[in-house]
C-alpha cells in the first residue's frame, strides 16, 4: 500500500509549512486526487487516521476532492471523460488522444491554528 507512504510525504510536507506559518496544530487539510493518479482514496483515508496522531494534524479532518479523467480528442477536439482506462473518442473512435486532467495528487488547503 503506497498510500501510507504518500500519507506520510504529504503529512511531512504540511507540518513544514504549518511550523514556518507559527502554527501548532493542523484542523483541516484538503486534498484533490485524481482518478488516474492511482491512488485509492479508502487507502488514503486509512493511512491518515493511522499517521496522524503523532503529527500536528492530530485529530483533523480530511477533505478529498475527486478529480475526474478529462481527454481531449486530437483528430477532431471533441473534449470527453473516458469511462474506463482505453481512452477512445466517443465521437470519431480515435485513440489519438490527449490526457488533460485527472492525474492530480496536491494539496490544495489546509487550515492551522
Amino acid at each position: 500500500m503506497h498510500e501510507v507512504g504518500l500519507v506520510n510525504s504529504i503529512l511531512e510536507s504540511a507540518d513544514r509549512s504549518a511550523r514556518s506559518n507559527g502554527a501548532t496544530h493542523i484542523h483541516r487539510l484538503s486534498l484533490r486526487i485524481g482518478a488516474l493518479s492511482g491512488v485509492v482514496v479508502e487507502a488514503i483515508t486509512f493511512a491518515w487516521a493511522a499517521l496522524t496522531p503523532s503529527t500536528l494534524a492530530k485529530g483533523a479532518e480530511l477533505d478529498i476532492e475527486f478529480e475526474p479523467a478529462r481527454c481531449v480528442c486530437i483528430d477532431c477536439s471533441t473534449e470527453f471523460e473516458p469511462p474506463d482506462i482505453i481512452f477512445l473518442c466517443p465521437k470519431c473512435a480515435s485513440t489519438n488522444t490527449e490526457i488533460r486532467s485527472g492525474r492530480s495528487l496536491e494539496i490544495l488547503s489546509m487550515e492551522i491554528s
